[in-house]
């Protein structure tokens, strides 16, 4: 552990002890906010009620389906864009306004689209992350330097060894950002729809236990949203790092 690391535990550390003391001395009433104790008790009454691990597994297998294929789609229809420069302008005004449509205005007809189930959940994610994913692959693209290409041609390189050894390496760090922003609006689309529009997951036990008062229940969940959140965030950073250091980058 270096001293950046410890510094922060230690800050995070004392953040929690000043909450639990606002909380329990009444700074902050227990209506608004429950101490972090309490939290994790709720967490851990959560974690072993059968029903609720089931609700855990529906988010985050949505959440899983809208990330996967939000950054195969995107990718692909990044790479396609790039290499068609007429669509690329044509499109260029919906890439750059696109959220600023609330995508959950689109429920209803998804819903007849593909029933009264999960899809539409997972589809919501989609939306919220493929645009992501496809502007990252394009700036990707765009940035490989145009010297690498006049030495595959010296190397009479062909086109997919060009793209395995020299364009996806150069776009690697672009790319990694948009499944990085990916996965993080796959989270926000499927936990906002499931809090919003859906009976289940872990969205929908949020907002039920917000109507019902039930404030240990809710930041007990919330508190496993910032866990799972940090914890995939954390490995991705460590990821990230480990190609950078085999670039010779960091």
């Amino acid at each position: 552990m270096n001293v950046a690391v410890g510094i922060r535990l230690a800050g995070m550390a004392v953040c929690l002890l000043a909450l639990e003391a606002a909380c329990r001395l009444g700074a902050i009433t227990q209506l608004t906010m429950v101490p972090p104790t309490v939290m994790v008790r709720g967490l851990t009454a959560a974690l072993g009620s059968p029903e609720m691990r089931r609700e855990i597994v529906t988010t985050l297998g949505g959440i899983a389906g809208a990330a996967c294929g939000a950054i195969i789609v995107g990718f692909l229809l990044g790479c396609a864009l790039r290499s068609w420069p007429r669509a690329r302008v044509a499109l260029d005004p919906i890439l750059a306004t696109y959220y600023a449509i609330p995508t959950f205005i689109f429920y209803p007809m998804f819903i007849v689209l593909f029933g009264l189930n999960r899809i539409p959940i997972v589809v919501i994610g989609f939306m919220f992350a493929v645009i992501a994913m496809m502007t990252s692959t394009m700036t990707g693209l765009d940035r490989v330097p145009s010297v690498l290409f006049r030495a595959a041609r010296v190397y009479r390189m062909g086109g997919a060894a060009t793209i395995a050894r020299i364009v996806l390496p150069a776009a690697a760090p672009y790319l990694f950002g948009g499944v990085k922003l990916a996965i993080a609006y796959s989270f926000v689309g499927v936990l906002g729809a499931e809090f919003i529009l859906s009976g289940s997951g872990v969205g929908y036990q949020i907002a039920y236990a917000f109507n019902g008062f039930d404030n240990e229940r809710m930041y007990g969940l919330i508190l496993l949203v910032v866990i799972v959140v940090a914890s995939v965030n954390a490995a991705l950073l460590n990821w990230e790092r480990r190609l950078l250091r085999r670039r010779g980058q960091s």
